[in-house]
Order: C-alpha cells, then structure tokens, then sequence
C-alpha cells in the first residue's frame, strides 16, 4: 500500500475572483466543474508533477460541510488536502487494522463543463492533521488535465512541502505511522516529517500567536505550501486568498 499527494484545496469566496487573482500570479487555472448535488464548483492548478491545488467556492450554504463552516467562520485559506489511494476500500481496511478509524469509502463526483462526468471514491480521518482520500472510478486524466495545462508563466512546476499545523507532534505522528508505516515518518522533539512520494510534510505546533488562533479557528490542518519551480518566489497571500505559498528554484 502507497499513497501519492493528490491536491490540495483552498475555499474561496467568489470562484471567478479567484480564478483571476492567481492567473495574475503567474498560474495556469482550468476551469473544474460544478459538484455533485451542484451545492459547490471549483477550478484546478495542475503542476507538471500531477498534483493540484483546487479552488472551491460554494454556490449555497452547506452547514453540513466542514470546508463551508472554515470558509465562513475563519475565512479564505487551505482547508484540506487529499491523498491518492491505490485502492480505496482495500486501503481502508488496512489503515483499520492499524487502529486508525478511516470513514467510507464514500462516493462523489463533477460534471466539468464540456458535460464529461467524473466519479470517485473517498475516505475521510478521524482527525483533520490527516489527509482525505480521493481514489478515481472515472480515469484520473479526466479529473486532472494533462499538457499544456499544466504549463504556468511563473515556472511553478509542483509540490516540495506543506507544512501540517497540529495540536501535539507527537500525537499526530503516531496517526501518520498507522496511515503510512513507520519506515515514512521521521520524529524528533518537538517536530516530525513524513515523506510521502517526493512531497514532505512538516508536523508543527504552533509558532507564534497568530498560528494560535489560526490552530484555534480553523483547526488542525494544512498551513503553508512550498512549490518547486524554475525560480524562488513568495506569492502574495492576500491575492492567493488566505494561502500562504512559497516557490523555490530546483
């Protein structure tokens, strides 16, 4: 059993504005699609690596939705990211049988804008520290655009690191063990990394008392991305919608 990053997700206000905000910040942006029950659409960067990060904005009020109450109750930011499983349902035995409490699967989907249908199959954590699963049903080139799409003017060219905000280090290292093995998880006082394919994950306790309150209202979770591409770059958080995003040249 091995997982991949998948992608990233940040819940915007207005999807357009957005959309428009990060193509000024040198990003190829492909429209997605509208989601199943139509309640919220999105838009893909596709980094050459095959991983993407998702603007999602809500078309209604979703109370039941826990990316809609971190939009409307903390504001515009990451508010998860998933993995890809290599089987779904298999996966999710194995992960119980460790001890962790994997939901599903469940199933979801798109309709993208030239009527193609999408479908896939996820799993949710118990905790939000941990990564969702999305496994594909549909082929996964048709949820994730291939080419020149996933060509951007400011050279990025994919995902290097996120940094995880997490109440207790140690805890939360003790979920990605049960996830992933211990061979990709490496602990140390006070911090831990996980290595997941070619992308790291920083566990990390709050720093300051912004990420206090960030930990306080927004919950566990993805915090900051750094991307590899063809030259160093600090993205503008305020044009980035809440995301914080760094680039560097490798």
């Amino acid at each position: 059993m091995s997982f991949l990053l998948d992608h990233l997700v940040i819940a915007v206000a207005e999807l357009d504005q957005a959309v428009a905000d990060y193509r000024a910040l040198g990003f190829t942006v492909s429209p997605g699609g509208e989601h199943q029950g139509g309640v919220s659409h999105n838009a893909l960067i596709v980094f050459r690596d095959g991983s993407y990060i998702e603007l999602i904005a809500f078309r209604r009020t979703a109370p039941e939705n826990r990316w809609w109450t971190t939009l409307t109750g903390a504001g515009e930011g990451f508010v998860d990211f998933a993995f890809l499983p290599q089987d779904v349902g298999r996966d999710i035995g194995v992960v119980r049988a460790r001890g962790l409490a994997m939901e599903g699967p469940a199933p979801g989907g798109r309709a993208r804008p030239d009527g193609v249908r999408l479908d896939w199959l996820t799993a949710q954590p118990p905790t939000t520290d941990l990564p969702f699963w999305c496994g594909d049903v549909t082929p996964r080139s048709l949820r994730v655009p291939e080419g020149a799409l996933r060509v951007h003017p400011n050279g990025a060219q994919g995902v290097l690191r996120l940094r995880i905000l997490v109440k207790d280090v140690a805890v939360s290292a003790t979920r990605y063990i049960a996830l992933l093995g211990p061979h990709s998880v490496a602990a140390r006082e006070g911090a831990a990394t996980v290595t997941v394919g070619d992308v790291v994950l920083e566990l990390s306790e709050p720093r300051d008392a912004a990420e206090k309150m960030s930990l306080h209202t927004r919950g566990e979770g993805l915090v900051a991305v750094t991307l590899r591409g063809s030259r160093s770059q600090e993205f503008d958080a305020q044009r980035a919608h809440g995301a914080n995003i760094l680039m560097i040249a490798s």
